[in-house]
């Protein structure tokens, strides 16, 4: 038989010659499997996961709860200490759904590991307000209608309420034109501050209403 890159060859000689070919690497390949090999720093999929001890304050309450050194502060909030106000929307820190209140400030729960937070103050949506005693921002996302489906909400009114604390502070964003002077609040500085928080059901201008009137109060 001509061999395989023989342009004489007649299509049945050269799918017969492809089929014995690949039979014989197929056999080859059963004999010595190539599979990568684990690191021993990041094993695959280890039987014995680090576990530690992480010691916090959550919504006012010391908790100290036992867990995977791999477990982020969202899922340590949500499945280990049961406070699922906090949601999980992308898992990549881009929707904001997850914001929490780490010392007074804002982060993205999903983003960071709980034994990176020991000794620290967590808060929570829990921990803003009850439905008896609602915080002014949680008030003030009912009077706007700050929310439609409501599963960005906790993370929004979490980052609402950082939002004035670092204007208070005279933090700058972006859009702050002067940066020797303190910001001043404006719509234009709220949706750049809060455009880290998503709605996918397109309440933004309430809840600028709602952050804007809360500002007021304060004043």
């Amino acid at each position: 038989m001509p061999p395989l890159h023989d342009p004489r060859l007649p299509r049945r000689g050269l799918l017969i010659g492809t089929a014995a070919v690949s039979a014989a690497g197929m056999a080859a390949g059963h004999a010595a499997p190539s599979q990568p090999v684990p690191s021993a720093a990041f094993p695959r999929h280890p039987e014995n996961p680090a576990m530690a001890s992480v010691s916090f304050t959550v919504n006012g309450e010391a908790r100290q709860v036992e867990l995977d050194t791999r477990t982020t502060l969202l899922d340590a909030l949500r499945e280990h200490l049961h406070l699922t106000g906090s949601k999980k929307g992308c898992d990549h820190g881009q929707c904001g759904a997850c914001t929490v209140l780490v010392e007074g400030r804002r982060i993205n729960a999903c983003l960071t590991l709980a034994v990176m937070h020991e000794g620290d103050s967590i808060t929570t949506i829990e921990g803003l307000g009850s439905p008896e005693r609602l915080h002014p921002m949680q008030s003030a996302f009912v009077r706007h209608d700050g929310y439609q489906c409501g599963y960005c909400t906790p993370g929004q009114i979490c980052s609402s309420v950082a939002v004035l604390e670092e204007i208070k502070a005279g933090i700058p964003s972006h859009v702050t034109g002067d940066l020797g002077a303190p910001p001043k609040l404006g719509d234009e500085e709220i949706r750049e501050r809060m455009s880290g928080n998503i709605c996918r059901c397109g309440a933004y201008s309430n809840i600028v209403e709602a952050i804007t009137e809360v500002a007021g109060e304060r004043t």
